[in-house]
């Protein structure tokens, strides 16, 4: 009986392809890109997304503006060109704020464990989300600048200068959402992450020159609320929609965004890594 023996395998024998550890820059911003989608096709089904954006702008300018233009100004027209820059700001912030809800219920429900057997880049799930959120941002900062308009508000700036503010609080928004997504992976539930952002958005809104001009304060306040970085968003928003002056507040302020984005989303994404 004849016997059959078993050879070694050979380097010439066939085998699967390796997958890269790392993968490559163009790959990054193709699943980045992917993920932001699925992100836009949630809101499309979930449009109570939207309720935020949609109405805050239109209750919070209206309500800011009536309640303390004339305390504060002398009449509603001569507020506006404070309160437009200082609602956008706050718009800016409270809309950025679902960001880490929203990824801590994801983390919840196990969608985010799908992930783990995909060879995607690390950042793409943290980094797609908050690219769909620009939509948002950019929703609320419109409305914003729009019912102002009606009201009355004519922006000294201009065009440019309102084009110019109006990104500003996007990038800003952008840049914050950083934040709120480290909170969603550290944090333990979503009810966490909520009550968390309140106590950060509350003191940076309120406590800064967004509705009162600062010298007004009392003199520990208005040194907090010269430092506040929501302060510096909130000038520089009025120096270009006011004035369509490029200055040095425009500056500190787009490099404090930065900043930011340096800071949280290399904790976000070691965090996030960590989690799953």
């Amino acid at each position: 009986m004849a016997t059959q023996t078993l050879l070694p395998p050979t380097d010439a024998a066939p085998s699967a392809p390796a997958l890269s550890a790392r993968p490559s820059l163009r790959e990054t911003v193709n699943q980045t890109l992917a993920m932001a989608w699925r992100a836009t096709k949630k809101m499309r089904r979930n449009p109570e997304q939207f309720f935020d954006v949609t109405l805050q702008p239109l209750l919070f300018t209206a309500m800011f503006a009536y309640i303390f233009g004339g305390a504060i100004s002398g009449s509603v027209s001569d507020y506006l060109p404070i309160v437009i820059p200082g609602i956008l700001a706050q718009t800016a912030l409270t809309t950025c704020m679902a960001m880490g809800t929203q990824l801590r219920e994801d983390m919840d429900k196990g969608v985010f464990d799908r992930f783990r057997s995909l060879p995607i880049a690390r950042i793409a799930p943290l980094a797609g989300p908050a690219l769909a959120d620009v939509i948002r941002y950019t929703i609320a900062s419109t409305l914003t600048i729009l019912v102002g308009l009606a009201m009355g508000f004519r922006p000294g700036g201009g065009v440019l200068g309102t084009i110019g503010g109006w990104a500003l609080t996007i990038f800003a928004a952008w840049s914050l959402a950083w934040i709120f997504t480290w909170l969603g992976t550290v944090a333990r539930s979503a009810q966490a992450v909520q009550g968390i952002s309140l106590m950060i958005m509350f003191p940076l809104t309120f406590l800064s020159n967004a509705f009162v001009p600062a010298e007004t304060l009392p003199g520990w306040l208005e040194a907090f609320v010269n430092v506040n970085p929501v302060s510096h968003v909130v000038t520089a928003c009025r120096d270009l929609i006011n004035d369509g002056a490029l200055t040095a507040e425009v500056g500190w302020a787009v490099l404090g965004c930065l900043v930011v984005v340096a800071v949280f989303a290399p904790l976000a994404v070691r965090s996030y890594s960590k989690k799953i």
